[in-house]
């Protein structure tokens, strides 16, 4: 059980790395987007069309890797805060309540990004999405859509690496 908990803890903290590469990455566009939008509208009179949407899904894309870090770090809003410093039997029992309460949360969320009604994959919302352009940077929107699915796969992952260290910390206590 160790072994699998350390595999899926160090899996987590590399994923969560990156993701906090990438959330940082698309806050800075998002900045710089909508700094060359307010320069080109007002001091040139030519604001580009393409600087508003970059900015809007640059603000997806951090807010979302945003979110699964602050998952995996224990900074998103908690009810119970003391539940997390926990351990035991009841540190389990709390790990598995809020593991619970997340997963029926992002489970249908990734069901339904890959499936569609009758279990359909064409009928996905990531399928939908490929179908789709951007208004005004003429790319898919599967581009951009794609984070919802990537940021609950990576707070699905930091679940299941918090359930695999409370199960081995509670055999190492026995």
């Amino acid at each position: 059980m160790r072994a699998v908990s350390n595999f899926l803890n160090q899996l987590s903290d590399r994923l969560n790395r990156v993701a906090l590469v990438g959330a940082a990455l698309a806050v800075a566009i998002m900045l710089a987007a909508a700094g060359w939008q307010v320069i080109a509208r007002y001091l040139l009179n030519q604001p580009p069309v393409w600087t508003e949407e970059l900015a809007r899904y640059s603000m997806i894309w951090g807010g979302l890797l945003g979110a699964s870090c602050a998952f995996r770090s224990r900074f998103d809003p908690t009810l119970f805060p003391n539940a997390l410093k926990a351990t035991g039997t009841k540190g389990l029992i709390l790990t598995l309540c809020r593991a619970f309460g997340v997963l029926c949360f992002i489970l249908p969320i990734l069901w339904f990004s890959f499936f569609g009604l009758g279990v359909n994959p064409s009928r996905s919302y990531i399928a939908r999405l490929a179908g789709r352009q951007t208004e005004t940077m003429d790319l898919p929107m599967v581009v951009f859509g794609i984070a919802i699915p990537i940021a609950f796969t990576l707070i699905l992952l930091h679940v299941l690496s918090d359930v695999a260290k409370t199960l081995a910390a509670m055999r190492d206590e026995k």
